[in-house]
């Protein structure tokens, strides 16, 4: 039997203004383990091949540089870009920067979002800071931090998106995305959203599937967080909030926010934080029960 040759897709992964806890929640995969996806060939006949990721590489400096701008030369139009963090975009690198350029000038992180970006396969924005500005764009933002969409817009770059907000967002959303590409090919018209969310994860307001919602429909409200009851009244977001942690959960399945007796500050709507602040107050009165319809 003939052997069948394996498909590389390249990965760019940059980060920026972020905690790096995406990264730390995506290398906490369970099913495929982060092992299984970066070694093994998760589908058949495709194998990703992460080329430059400054948290795990065992490399730095001039070197991996190199690595990352030869995969941008070498396989322009193939290779995927993962880009993490918000995106400062004030004083030429003052506020971040990747590498330097042959004159030993930093090159500022939007400058590099903006180049790879426009010769990438496909882009994936993780993270809330990625995917809408996230805590760095909150207000002052004083370095002028934007999402990748909104740099995107402003540069006239065209390269297809996908957003997978969350803060962080839970792994099974991200290998998600990805074997769907490497499955699939880039999402149809009608498999994301209006903000360029997967349907498949966040096509449902957590306040339809979340255990409390029965408390909701009797009018049965907590009046502190250890009480039974809906938690809408104490500052609940999950009912202008879409995700599906109420059905997928966390940890390998053992809990989420609310099960645990927090309430969901809605980490992976457009707007967090500022939209949903203060966390720990009623949202303001909007009309519910129409569930599903989207709400920001």
């Amino acid at each position: 039997m003939a052997n069948i040759k394996t498909e590389e897709y390249p990965v760019i992964w940059l980060q920026g203004a972020t905690c790096t806890g995406c990264s730390v929640s995506v290398l906490n995969s369970v099913s495929p383990t982060i092992k299984n996806v970066l070694v093994d060939e998760v589908i058949p006949g495709k194998h990703v091949n992460l080329r430059f990721q400054a948290t795990v590489m065992a490399g730095a400096g001039e070197l991996v540089i190199k690595a990352l701008e030869e995969t941008w030369k070498a396989k322009k139009g193939g290779y995927v870009l993962v880009m993490e963090g918000a995106i400062p975009t004030k004083g030429d690198g003052a506020y971040g920067s990747i590498g330097e350029d042959k004159e030993g000038k930093p090159v500022s992180i939007d400058s590099r979002v903006e180049n790879l970006g426009r010769d990438a396969l496909a882009v994936i924005a993780l993270g809330t800071c990625a995917s809408f500005g996230g805590i760095p764009a909150a207000k002052p933002n004083p370095s002028e931090c934007v999402s990748v969409g909104q740099l995107f817009k402003s540069r006239n770059v065209t390269t297809p998106l996908i957003n997978v907000p969350g803060c962080p967002p839970h792994p099974d959303w991200f290998v998600g995305t990805v074997a769907s590409v490497l499955l699939n090919g880039l999402p149809k018209e009608g498999e994301l959203d209006e903000w360029s969310r997967p349907r498949a994860f966040y096509g449902q307001l957590i306040h339809e599937n979340c255990p409390r919602r029965a408390y909701y429909d009797e009018q049965k409200f907590a009046k502190k967080l250890s009480d039974p009851g809906c938690l809408y009244e104490l500052g609940c977001k999950g009912p202008v909030t879409h995700a599906d942690c109420p059905l997928r959960m966390w940890n390998n399945g053992v809990n989420w926010c609310v099960a645990c007796g927090g309430l969901c500050i809605g980490c992976a709507a457009p707007g967090f934080p500022d939209l949903v602040s203060p966390m720990y107050a009623k949202t303001a009165d909007i009309t519910l029960p129409n569930i599903g319809q989207r709400v920001v």
